[in-house]
């Protein structure tokens, strides 16, 4: 995490953006994902959280789900998480087409995810454009800052945009892939062509298409399409990203929405031929952006392990300005476990267990500032690896984090402290 205001840190792999398209949507599939968390969630929160990612938004619009997840140690530097979702099927009634979104602001800069099912078929590529458009329109976010998609300091879009290879036929589309000369496909990739005609298109950047087309395959195999519609193959699934240039001036409402300059590289941009479940193949990307950031609005310092339970005692110092609530609390986690809760979750999942004392005090280190004391009935039961977040209700996210940290007294799974206004001033030693 960042250790001054004069960082700068770069958020490569700090971040995962997973999009699913076409998964069951069936009626029975729905209710059962409406009351539970959904079996793909679960899977990729399984596979992410040993990493120390956790879920922090997720949107769903019938087969067409977004996930956004980020390392532990950036939740203090994520505010202002909202999602919208805009269904284009049949007219609009319909969610198998259309547009889900998650924004939030990520180390002050406005950045939303996009994820798109657009229109299929070669000559439905004006429908697109269309459909792009009215989700872009559709799309609209409260606050001061950032209300449309493209008012973001940074977009992401991405999907299966279904734009199709024109005038080249499937002979010479194949020939191109099998002697591994694609640039000659990419001048007749519609939306490569769509970049430079459509003004919606005006500002997005794609990385080169160094990979074979994804679309459309014999499920089960790395065959393209065998069938008698033999489907000529195309880039239908794409990440796209555009940065908003630099305002001179206030920005909407008379805010400054962003912190400095904000820097974008793609590392990465290449498809999986191993997954051969779809008639598609997964598209990934990797980015590094590079951002000046401050320290988070809560510093939380405890000991490296809780073995005992007089050592369960947090200290914490807040920013000049930060606006705590007597609703605010610190829960304690164990790694692992945050993949389940996520941004929202942390404050309406965990079990509050009582008023532990707090008072202004300075550490053995010289930190001076709050601290919370746990009791031995609150603590988690049995050894494990934990972390300790400071919920802000004010601004319902998470305002500080600590590292990892060992707890091997006999203790009960969740605990949450409630904050109260302390009796007296934080007077430094």
């Amino acid at each position: 995490g960042p250790t001054s205001p004069s960082c700068t840190q770069r958020w490569a792999l700090g971040f995962c953006s997973t999009l699913l398209q076409e998964v069951n949507s069936k009626i029975n599939k729905r209710l059962k994902d409406a009351l539970f968390t959904d079996q793909w969630s679960e899977l990729f929160m399984d596979v992410l959280s040993p990493f120390h990612f956790i879920l922090v938004s997720t949107v769903r619009m019938q087969g067409v789900i977004l996930l956004v997840f980020a390392k532990y140690y950036h939740l203090p530097f994520l505010q202002d998480i909202q999602t919208d979702c805009t269904r284009t099927g049949l007219g609009g009634y319909w969610g198998n087409k259309g547009g889900v979104s998650v924004r939030l602001c990520i180390f002050g800069h406005m950045v939303c995810f996009l994820n798109c099912h657009l229109p299929a078929h070669l000559e439905k590529a004006e429908q697109r454009k269309e459909d792009f458009a009215t989700i872009l329109h559709m799309q609209q976010f409260e606050g001061p800052v950032a209300n449309g998609i493209l008012d973001h300091d940074l977009v992401f879009w991405f999907g299966d945009l279904n734009f199709r290879i024109e005038s080249l036929d499937i002979c010479f589309v194949k020939y191109a892939i099998d002697s591994n000369v694609l640039s000659q496909l990419w001048e007749k990739d519609q939306l490569n062509i769509a970049k430079s005609t459509w003004p919606v298109l005006r500002g997005f950047q794609e990385g080169p298409l160094n990979f074979p087309p994804t679309f459309k395959f014999d499920v089960g195999t790395n065959k393209y399409d065998s069938s008698a519609k033999k489907r000529k193959p195309a880039w239908t699934d794409r990440i796209l990203w555009k940065i908003k240039p630099p305002s001179k001036g206030l920005g909407t409402g008379g805010h400054r929405p962003s912190q400095g300059v904000l820097s974008v590289s793609q590392l990465c941009y290449c498809s999986h031929m191993e997954y051969t479940v779809s008639d598609h193949k997964p598209v990934a990307a990797i980015f590094a952006f590079a951002s000046k950031v401050d320290k988070p609005l809560v510093e939380i310092y405890v000991a490296d392990e809780w073995s005992r339970p007089e050592q369960a005692v947090v200290r914490y110092k807040m920013a000049v300005g930060f606006h705590r609530s007597s609703w605010d609390w610190i829960g304690l986690y164990r790694v692992g476990a945050w993949g389940l809760l996520g941004l929202e979750g942390v404050g309406s999942t965990a079990q509050h267990c009582g008023v532990p004392s707090e008072l202004p005090t300075t550490s053995e280190h010289g930190v001076s500032g709050l601290q919370v004391i746990f009791s031995e009935e609150s603590l988690p039961k049995g050894n494990g690896e934990y972390i300790l977040g400071y919920y802000s209700n004010t601004s319902s996210s998470i305002a500080g984090v600590t590292e990892p940290f060992q707890v091997s007294t006999r203790m009960t799974v969740h605990l949450s402290s409630w904050l109260p206004n302390p009796v007296v001033p934080v007077q430094a030693r």
